[in-house]
């Protein structure tokens, strides 16, 4: 527990740099922050130590309420909001992004072209495992599961289970029947 209290003396000082930190909320030794001033971070969130953080060109990155993220993680958003919806579950070496580099000019390495912005969001109360690669364009409803080391593109609904490199819908949550049944890769249900 007394490395706990040395999170909260860092979150302390890390105030400074990012412009919300709600109560109750500790962040562990971050590697980097870049352009904290665009992160927000709501009551009662848990950051594990080697959090790299960065906002470009206007984006924000909006953490709500009780959210708990694993060690390792890393976010990037730049020209609109990057949400993390409340009660989400984030395990270590995690990566998300509303960023694309576009690569169509071959004269210039694509570090150095434009960025493509695609909005981003994780619903409510998911739980996103181990090593997963949210990309850019990659929206997921409430109560999403994400199969450990998964790599999302495209918008998921409400109360399914995604695996898989590219991941895909495996179960989703009826409402008819109440139970978790399988589905094609689409979300459909199968019998």
């Amino acid at each position: 527990m007394l490395y706990k209290l040395s999170w909260a003396i860092n979150t302390q000082f890390l105030r400074l740099l990012i412009r919300r930190i709600g109560l109750v909320s500790y962040i562990g030794k971050p590697i980097l922050i870049y352009g904290g001033r665009g992160i927000s971070i709501g009551n009662k969130v848990r950051i594990f130590p080697g959090l790299r953080a960065e906002t470009h060109h206007g984006g924000k990155i909006v953490i709500e309420e009780d959210v708990s993220i694993g060690q390792n993680f890393h976010i990037i958003s730049s020209g609109e909001n990057l949400t993390i919806a409340s009660h989400t579950t984030i395990s270590g070496n995690v990566f998300i992004t509303n960023v694309d580099h576009d690569y169509q000019d071959i004269a210039v390495h694509i570090l150095q072209q434009k960025y493509l912005v695609k909005t981003t969001r994780i619903g409510e109360n998911c739980f996103i495992g181990y090593g997963a690669v949210l990309q850019a364009g990659t929206i997921l409803g409430k109560q999403c599961i994400v199969g450990s080391n998964a790599v999302l593109r495209g918008t998921f609904p409400d109360y399914c289970v995604i695996a898989g490199a590219p991941a895909k819908i495996l179960k989703r949550y009826n409402p008819e029947t109440l139970v978790w049944e399988k589905t094609d890769s689409k979300g459909n249900f199968t019998k």
